[in-house]
C-alpha cells in the first residue's frame, strides 16, 4: 500500500508542473518539457555514449542519427538486451501505434524509422500493435472507424520499409484472444485499482474500458502472447522503442512481469517531436497547422514552415546580423536535428545561424527541402502498399527468417 501511495503522490507532484502520460503532454504555463525531471520521476536511465558506442561495436553499423543526437535519450535495461545479444541470445522488438487519424505526421514516423534501424542492424523479429480498441475508447470513434484507421495507418507503417519476413502487424480488435488474453488476465490480477489510478491518473469519471485497457498494451512484451511466432521461447527478451509518454504502461508491465514468470521488457525512449509553433509538448494530430503530414504537398510544407515554424532569429535583419539566432527555441533547427543526416552540414547551419551570418529564411528553406524529400519518399513507398500487402503483414503466420 505504501508503494501505491507514493505512486499517487509522485503523480500529483508531477502534474503541478508538467503532465506526461500516454494521452496528454503539457508543461506548466506553456513551458518546455523537463526531460531530466521525467527521468527522475519515471525512474528510467539516461542513454549515455557508452551504450551508443556499444551498439556500434556489436552491430558493425554506424549509430542511427536519433542515437547520435539524443532523440532517443533514455532507457530501461537496454544494457541487458546488449548483454544477451553479445552472448548470442536474440530478442524481439515491440512497438505500436494508436490509429486516431487518417494520415501520419512526420513526428509519428520517428519511432518507426528508429525501429526499422534496430530491426535491420540486429536482424530480429518485430511485432507492431495497432491499438484500435484504445482509440475507440479514448477518441469516441466507432469500432468500425477505428478498424478502418488501423488499416490506413498500417499502410504508412509498412511504407517505412519493414522486412515482411521478420514483421507481424496486428490490430487488437482482430488479434486479442487465446494466449494473448490469458496473459492480459495474469497482468490484470497483478494491478490494483489504486495502482492503475496512480500510474495513469484515472478518475471516477472514466469508463471502465479505460481502466481495463493497460494490460492490452502490456502483454505484447511477453513472447507467449504470440504462439505462432515464439512457441517454446518464453525466455526471449523484448525491447520496446517508444516515446517516453508511453513509459507508464511499461512501468506497470515491468512490475508485473517477474510475478508471472517473464523477463521485464527493456525500453529505449525518445523525446517528443515538437509542434511547429514551439517546443511546449509534442505535435498534435488534432491541430493540422502544428504538424507536417506525410500527405502534405511541397507547397503546403513550405507554407507551414514559413508561417508557423517558431523562429529563434531576431526581428530585423540588422539585429539578427548583430546578435544571431537563439538555437534553443528555433524549431527549424530542432527539426533539422531530427532529419538532416549530414552532421557536418547541421553543425555548419548551427554555427552560421547562431552567428547571424545565416538568416531564418535560409534555414527554413533548407528544412523545407529535407522534409519534402522525406515526405515524397514515403508517399512513393506507400503507393505500393496494397490491401493485399497489408493482409500479408497482418496474417497470423510463422516468420521464416526472423532470426536469420
Amino acid at each position: 500500500m505504501e508503494g501505491e501511495k507514493r505512486e499517487n503522490q509522485n503523480q500529483a507532484a508531477e502534474e503541478e508542473d508538467q503532465i506526461v502520460n500516454p494521452w496528454e503532454v503539457a508543461a506548466k504555463d506553456g513551458g518546455k518539457i523537463d526531460y531530466d525531471k521525467l527521468i527522475d520521476k519515471f525512474g528510467c536511465q539516461r542513454l549515455d555514449q557508452t551504450l551508443i558506442d556499444r551498439v556500434h561495436r556489436l552491430t558493425g553499423r554506424p549509430p542511427h542519427v536519433f542515437l547520435r543526437r539524443g532523440v532517443f535519450f533514455a532507457h530501461r535495461d537496454f544494457n541487458e538486451i546488449l548483454d544477451a545479444y553479445e552472448k548470442g541470445k536474440k530478442f524481439y522488438l515491440y512497438t505500436g501505434r494508436g490509429p486516431s487519424s487518417e494520415a501520419l505526421h512526420i513526428g509519428h514516423l520517428v519511432p518507426f524509422m528508429f525501429t526499422k534501424y534496430l530491426q535491420d542492424v540486429f536482424r530480429v523479429p518485430l511485432v507492431i500493435q495497432l491499438t484500435d480498441d484504445e482509440k475507440c475508447m479514448w477518441k469516441n470513434l466507432t469500432v468500425e472507424e477505428s478498424q478502418r484507421l488501423a488499416r490506413e495507418n498500417a499502410k504508412d507503417i509498412i511504407a517505412c520499409g519493414f522486412d515482411i519476413t521478420r514483421t507481424f502487424i496486428f490490430s487488437d480488435f482482430d488479434y486479442v484472444g487465446g494466449a494473448f488474453y490469458k496473459n492480459m488476465v495474469k497482468v490484470a490480477k497483478c494491478v490494483t485499482l489504486n495502482k492503475v489510478q496512480g500510474i495513469f491518473g484515472f478518475s471516477g469519471e472514466d469508463h471502465i474500458g479505460k481502466i481495463s485497457f493497460p494490460p492490452v498494451q502490456a502483454v505484447p512484451s511477453f513472447p507467449s502472447s504470440f504462439p505462432h511466432l515464439f512457441a517454446g521461447k518464453d525466455d526471449l527478451r523484448c525491447l520496446i522503442p517508444c516515446a517516453i509518454d508511453q513509459d507508464p504502461y511499461f512501468r506497470m508491465t515491468r512490475d508485473a512481469a517477474p510475478r508471472i514468470g517473464y523477463h521485464k521488457p527493456s525500453l529505449i525512449e525518445s523525446t517528443f517531436f515538437p509542434a511547429l509553433q514551439g517546443e511546449t509538448g509534442k505535435m498534435s494530430a488534432s491541430d493540422p497547422n502544428s504538424a507536417i503530414y506525410v500527405t502534405d504537398s511541397a507547397k503546403v510544407i513550405k507554407s507551414k514552415i514559413n508561417k508557423y515554424a517558431f523562429s529563434g532569429g531576431q526581428d530585423s535583419v540588422e539585429k539578427h546580423r548583430q546578435l544571431g539566432a537563439n538555437l534553443e527555441v528555433d524549431i527549424s533547427v530542432k527539426y533539422l536535428n531530427f532529419f538532416l543526416e549530414d552532421d557536418a552540414e547541421l553543425e555548419h547551419i548551427k554555427t552560421e545561424y547562431a552567428a547571424g551570418r545565416m538568416l531564418t529564411g535560409e534555414v527554413k528553406g533548407r528544412l523545407g527541402s529535407v522534409l519534402y524529400e522525406i515526405v515524397e519518399r514515403h508517399r512513393a513507398a506507400r503507393a505500393s502498399v496494397t490491401d493485399e500487402v497489408v493482409d500479408a503483414f497482418m496474417a497470423v503466420r510463422p516468420l521464416p527468417n526472423m532470426f536469420d
